[in-house]
């Protein structure tokens, strides 16, 4: 299927994103669709991802597609790409941006399968999605992947060692495509992004420990922050939007942190 370009920075760019049903997704996929990209939109969620696509499309019309999709498996990764590639008529960015939390567990109370969530989800899937993007990228290149991470991924916090290893693992783990794909000359380019606090569902747990007050957990929050605000989801699409556009095309192998100067203390 052919879909006509529309201007923007990234006019004709065809971007999948996962985890795209809310939070950060779902400001990447307006932003995206505002700048002229065509979008496939998935997540585990379907009646959530199917209804974000369709009020995109009722902003920009005719600019996303949504697909039902668990990142964590093999066999849906396959069918999601295909599928996104034949809607969209090709692909060149990969959006990485699914990913999960878990319980503040200390060693000796944390768990197998806290891990292993946190380790398909988190990790595992960024390797399934470039494994199965990488030949529809290097045929639409100039292509990008980015690969959502964390400032923890940056630095460690007692209690979150699964999401500090996993978050870890996709920062180094995008420098390994980043170097792979540029000594194979594919024009194929990866970079990380590393959020600190977003007001968006993650901080769920924040707020509860607050008593159920957002604004008092975003200021509890925003104490080691010395902009001294946490962030919106727009500071990381901005970042995703750029690292998606040719305005990159010299930038791989990076991390970028939207973190208010927390990691330059």
């Amino acid at each position: 299927m052919s879909v006509k370009p529309r201007p923007g920075r990234v006019a004709g760019k065809k971007v999948l994103i996962t985890g795209a049903a809310g939070g950060l997704g779902e400001a990447m996929a307006f932003m995206m669709a505002r700048e002229g990209a065509t979008l496939a939109l998935t997540d585990i969620d379907e009646t959530r991802v199917a209804d974000l696509a369709w009020r995109v499309n009722v902003q920009t019309p005719g600019s996303a597609f949504a697909y039902a999709h668990d990142v964590a498996s093999e066999d849906d990764w396959a069918r999601v790409i295909d599928a996104a590639a034949a809607d969209l008529g090709g692909l060149s960015v990969l959006v990485n941006n699914a990913g999960v939390g878990g319980p503040l567990a200390f060693v000796e109370q944390d768990t197998v399968e806290n891990w292993q969530r946190q380790y398909e989800i988190n990790l595992r899937s960024v390797m399934l999605g470039a494994k199965h993007a990488l030949p529809h990228l290097r045929a639409a290149a100039p292509a990008s992947i980015v690969n959502i991470s964390s400032i923890a991924g940056l630095a460690a916090a007692p209690g979150m060692g699964a999401y500090n290893a996993t978050k870890a693992g996709v920062w180094m783990y995008t420098k390994t495509l980043a170097l792979e794909a540029a000594k194979a000359d594919w024009n194929v380019r990866c970079n990380s992004v590393h959020p600190v606090f977003i007001k968006t569902p993650i901080l769920d747990p924040f707020i509860a420990m607050a008593g159920g007050d957002p604004d008092k957990a975003a200021e509890r929050l925003a104490r080691g922050i010395p902009l001294k605000r946490i962030g919106e989801p727009d500071d990381v699409a901005y970042c995703v939007l750029y690292l998606a556009s040719d305005e990159s095309k010299f930038v791989t192998g990076s991390e970028f942190k939207i973190d208010g100067g927390m990691t330059a203390q």
